[in-house]
């Protein structure tokens, strides 16, 4: 059964800084006007208060020249979108296509180098059905170098896609909603693992330089957070199918993350532990899914945080999973809080979500955490 809304309690992450919980985002449970921070305990779920520095302790980020660099990036975002507007009521196809330049310039720059980064194509299936038109598209390295100048690009060589938007509107985030929900259904379905269900072998996400909503009563973070949440609702209909990456370069960064099963055996040492869980994940638990939005305003950012630098972190951490040579520039991002802080509602789903295959195990809770790169965590940010 699938759910019909978001719950009112929220996720917050700072990956950073407790390096044990790598991925696995920490939650804040919201009752009374008063927030319980807690932790994922290896195979016990989520449950024992923080302990030590505070999740929020940036004193120990200092200057780093890699963030110099991602407000260079920012910058020179901002710059190329002035540019583009002075002339995109002339011929907005051209604006566009200078935009999707814009992104795919800043990919090939920060990508390996044996990624293909190309603009404009649809993705082909193995059923031989080709996709909507998508912007842009990192190649996987192996991909048919005779191929690289066709337009119909093979699924099983698409590592990531991206449509890119000069100016964000709300249409355009229903719109790539929609195109990752359909496409998804069209790759082949794996099994075996949390990780392997959870996500899909595409990366899907969208980038805009700015925004619509530029009015003085505005408020722009939540108009896109509550244009991806009822998209989302909408279009989506299992967690792979989810948007991994949105990124408005003045703006903020919202990312894919996925818990992977919280409920009652998880709390098995001590069954009354679970009773006021009971109100957050059903009385028999349940997988969570949010979009989590790392922005400006966030509680207690970095100073030093750019939308730019947490998307680019969190397009190494996709790619990574799958290319483990980028594990130690991962990691150092990571360290350097590339992400920021960020924080987003709760969507619940039923066990139901998972094969046969897996479903007992997960329902069991016999998920890993601490354990960097495993299939079987507790959770995937």
């Amino acid at each position: 059964m699938l759910p019909t809304a978001y719950t009112s309690a929220r996720v917050h992450i700072h990956p950073v800084y407790i390096p044990q919980l790598r991925g696995v985002p920490v939650l804040l449970h919201l009752k009374d006007k008063r927030c319980e921070r807690v932790r994922a305990e290896p195979q016990h779920g989520l449950r024992r208060p923080l302990r030590g520095r505070s999740v929020w302790d940036t004193s120990c980020i200092m200057a780093n020249d890699l963030l110099d660099f991602m407000a260079a990036a920012t910058k020179e975002m901002a710059d190329e979108y002035e540019r583009i507007q002075k002339r995109a009521t002339e011929d907005p196809g051209t604006a566009g296509d200078q935009g999707e330049e814009n992104w795919a310039t800043l990919l090939r720059r920060w990508l390996p180098s044996y990624f293909h980064i190309v603009t404009k194509g649809r993705i082909l299936s193995h059923h031989g059905i080709a996709s909507p038109q998508v912007d842009m598209l990192v190649l996987s390295p192996a991909y048919p170098k005779h191929l690289l100048d066709k337009k119909l690009y093979l699924a099983g060589g698409v590592e990531a896609a991206f449509e890119c938007k000069t100016t964000l509107k709300a249409a355009h985030i229903a719109t790539a909603l929609k195109n990752a929900a359909e496409i998804r259904t069209h790759l082949p379905e794996r099994k075996g693992s949390p990780y392997r269900e959870l996500r899909s072998p595409i990366i899907y996400g969208l980038l805009a330089h700015s925004h619509s909503w530029k009015s003085a009563k505005s408020s722009p973070i939540e108009n896109t957070t509550d244009s991806i949440l009822r998209g989302d609702l909408e279009y989506i209909s299992h967690p792979r199918e989810m948007l991994d990456l949105v990124c408005v370069a003045d703006l903020a960064t919202w990312s894919g993350s996925k818990l992977t099963f919280i409920g009652p055996s998880q709390h098995r040492d001590d069954p009354l532990s679970w009773e006021p869980m009971k109100s957050i994940y059903g009385e028999h638990g349940s997988a969570v899914t949010s979009y989590m939005c790392h922005s400006f305003l966030a509680e207690n950012q970095a100073d030093h945080f750019t939308p730019v630098g947490a998307m680019l972190g969190q397009l190494f951490t996709l790619l990574a999973w799958e290319h483990q040579d980028m594990r130690k520039i991962e990691q150092y991002f990571r360290l350097a809080n590339l992400q920021g802080s960020g924080a987003g509602r709760m969507r619940l789903w039923s066990i139901d979500i998972y094969s046969d295959e897996i479903r007992d195990r997960v329902e069991a809770g016999y998920l890993t955490n601490g354990v960097e790169w495993d299939e079987w965590s507790v959770g995937f940010a």
